[in-house]
């Protein structure tokens, strides 16, 4: 198996990448293990952050690494939170403050007005100074609806309405959910590149 850091402490992360990952030979292993702290995201699009994780978790470890950022845009916030979805609600933020804030601010907004979208990006450097860091995005649509259904996935999925579906991400298999998410999305395209890569070597 091949080594690989992911730049997250993140278990719901960690359980998702690693599931699809794992066929590709690679064994995913949270920075936390290396001792590596969490860098500042000082980034303002995914884009930078992810690289700014990646390649931190990859100078601390000299391993190859891999990062993801990712988060929630909500039209009628103006795309917010985006890359702060994570801390939303402050310093001292978790899953339960964050979704809390976000039905506060859209308790008055209709729900033909509360489009929304997960992005994703997904960065993976072979090495710290990696000139050419391979970069995978995904996006999924849906709607946010103000009362929590499901209880699978984490951060904002109970709210996440997939239209399509008729249903939230929460009550989603994880496989199903790994399959179509914004997420399963961009390490699809990861999964196209390594796997053109192996056959190139």
């Amino acid at each position: 198996m091949k080594q690989l850091v992911l730049a997250s402490g993140n278990a719901g992360k960690l359980r998702e990448l690693s599931a699809i990952l794992d066929d590709l030979g690679y064994q995913l292993q949270p920075q936390s293990e290396f001792n590596v702290s969490e860098v500042a995201e000082t980034g303002t699009t995914f884009v930078e952050n992810a690289i700014i994780k990646a390649r931190h978790a990859a100078s601390m470890t000299g391993l190859p690494a891999l990062a993801d950022d990712s988060g929630i845009e909500v039209d009628a916030l103006d795309g917010a939170p985006g890359v702060y979805s994570a801390r939303f609600s402050g310093p001292a933020a978790n899953d339960a403050a964050n979704n809390a804030l976000l039905v506060e601010k859209l308790q008055a907004v209709p729900v033909a007005e509360r489009g929304a979208r997960y992005r994703a990006v997904i960065v993976m450097m072979r090495h710290a100074a990696d000139p050419s860091p391979l970069i995978c995005e995904g996006s999924w649509e849906g709607v946010i609806q103000l009362e929590p259904v499901g209880t699978g996935g984490f951060g904002y999925d109970p709210y996440f309405f997939l239209p399509q579906l008729g249903c939230t991400s929460a009550e989603l298999s994880a496989a199903e959910k790994n399959r179509i998410s914004h997420r399963g999305q961009a390490l699809a395209e990861l999964k196209r590149m390594l796997m053109g890569q192996d056959q190139h070597v």
